[in-house]
């Protein structure tokens, strides 16, 4: 079995990173993370990041990116920063309210995404969805609009599950990454505890030997990005104990 490495969430120190970029990426590079996931970008541009990132040995594990810039003429002017970042991961944080809020929303959506993938086909590059809570509120028939969205989707759009987002919204991660095998290209690791707010990755009450197990089994995932947006500690602290708690827990 391959090992997969881990990357963090830049969203997850976005202050730090706002006040500058380069010493966050210097930190998160010491800290012993091997890559970074994007949610902006904070002015700088690709070549000048690409450049922090090469020096500090860091590779780009995906990038968070509004749907907007994924359609229409934004889509080549997307890719070509990424194609310069190295990533291939332009993974969809949020979608409008119009278009989720029925199935025949989700289904049009799907639609839309299927249409990007296949024009994203010839950079080499996917793009995916990345859950909230409210995509697991079942409808009358028991379905979840996350089940919507990806059987109707090409596998070649990326089921970027949140594990604790799942959670908080009563979905079962697990069942979902075995319901759809080798979709779950980058999994999101964020801790989920019954009652605790601040909680660490790896302290609060997800079964984590699990989930890796299955990740592991199918062998399609290649990066765990993990995504601290709660803080008992400083932001740099607690991204930097969920590493350690993870190394503890042999990854």
């Amino acid at each position: 079995m391959t090992r997969i490495p881990i990357a963090l969430q830049l969203y997850s120190v976005r202050e730090n990173c706002q006040t500058d970029l380069p010493a966050t990426l210097r930190a998160v590079a010491e800290m012993g993370y091997e890559g970074v996931d994007f949610a902006g970008t904070y002015g700088y541009e690709a070549e000048e990041i690409r450049s922090l990132l090469d020096d500090l040995g860091l590779q780009t594990a995906g990038c968070h990116t509004g749907l907007d810039t994924l359609l229409g003429d934004e889509l080549a002017q997307t890719a070509a920063f990424n194609q310069i970042l190295g990533n291939k991961y332009l993974i969809v944080p949020w979608i409008p309210e119009e278009r989720r809020d029925s199935r025949d929303a989700w289904l049009r959506t799907a639609d839309l995404f299927n249409q990007i993938a296949a024009e994203l086909e010839p950079f080499g590059m996917y793009t995916g969805y990345h859950n909230h809570h409210v995509e697991f509120e079942p409808y009358a028939d028991g379905l979840t609009p996350w089940d919507v969205f990806f059987t109707h989707t090409d596998p070649r759009v990326v089921m970027q599950i949140d594990i604790g987002n799942a959670l908080h919204g009563g979905g079962d991660p697990v069942a979902y990454l075995r319901r759809y095998p080798g979709r779950a290209l980058t999994v999101h690791l964020k801790e989920h505890a019954a009652g605790k707010d601040e909680v660490l990755l790896g302290e609060g009450d997800v079964d984590w030997s699990t989930v890796f197990e299955v990740v592991e089994d199918q062998g399609a995932t290649e990066w765990y990005i993990v995504e601290q947006e709660t803080y008992p500690y400083p932001p740099l602290e607690s991204v930097h104990r969920c590493l350690q708690n993870l190394k503890r827990m042999g990854k």
